[in-house]
């Protein structure tokens, strides 16, 4: 992907344009040229040959995409989501398995990464893994979407790291807390109400004020656009956040857990 991303930043200079000049001529927002060009975000086949035209560069990224190594391929469904987390208005996302991938230190999602079966090669966990960090980057912008989360409190527990590097997560957690519109909620284990028994899943809006969901299951993933499932997984989304901690509770206890390491 850094490969493919330096020529599209070579071409696109060599023509004389800014990144904000070349996102208006594709019709793309800004974020996503520099992410390609920054090897953060696959290039897709479709805006290659766009590129190309514009470009003038006689198929040359086209022909980069269609000869990717392997390791650098997402899946389509994948990477739509992708797609669609990057320029989100708004996230809520739910988990009751892992943390949420933006919310995961380097070490923890490599340690996810290492427990896929089947595994992985050494290669695709650092690529995959490099690919989860870069995502939270999203948190940081200037203009951040807004983003809620809520966590199963098992899940705080898990035992995928060492001592060590438990307590850096738990650390990155409180810090993330305190980001700009970011909501981090933890369900507790004792709660007798559990809106969330079905499984993990995300809601997102989209800059034209579309709403989506997503989900992830041990054979594949759904994007869902149905207006009925959607409002259904949103009516799930408020229970779970009136039951679980509130913010301020949810950072107390993290700051238990961190005492306890």
């Amino acid at each position: 992907m850094k490969l493919v991303g330096k020529l599209v930043a070579l071409f696109r200079i060599a023509n004389g344009l800014t990144q904000l000049q070349l996102a208006q001529l594709v019709g793309y927002q800004v974020e996503t040229i520099a992410s390609i060009e920054q090897g953060r975000r696959p290039l897709k086949l479709d805006l290659a040959q766009r590129l190309d035209e514009i470009l003038r560069t006689q198929g040359a990224l086209e022909t980069a995409v269609d000869n990717m190594p392997e390791v650098d391929l997402i899946p389509a469904w994948v990477e739509r989501y992708l797609d669609l987390e990057q320029e989100a208005l708004a996230l809520s996302w739910y988990d009751n398995q892992v943390l949420p991938g933006l919310l995961q230190t380097a070490a923890y999602a490599e340690a996810v990464f290492r427990n896929r079966i089947p595994a992985y090669s050494e290669e695709e966990i650092a690529v995959q893994t490099a690919s989860r960090v870069q995502r939270q980057e999203i948190l940081h912008r200037p203009s951040p979407p807004t983003t809620s989360f809520v966590i199963w409190e098992p899940v705080l527990t898990l035992q995928l790291l060492d001592a060590g590097k438990r307590r850096e997560q738990l650390r990155h957690l409180r810090a993330c807390a305190g980001l700009p519109g970011l909501c981090l909620q933890v369900l507790p284990l004792n709660s007798r109400t559990h809106a969330g028994l079905n499984g993990p899943f995300t809601l997102l809006e989209t800059p034209d004020f579309q709403h989506l969901a997503y989900s992830e299951t041990q054979r594949g993933s759904q994007l869902i656009a149905d207006p009925d499932e959607v409002s259904i997984l949103t009516q799930r989304y408020a229970m779970l956040r009136a039951q679980a901690l509130n913010p301020e509770d949810t950072v107390g206890l993290l700051d238990r857990l961190l005492g306890e390491q």
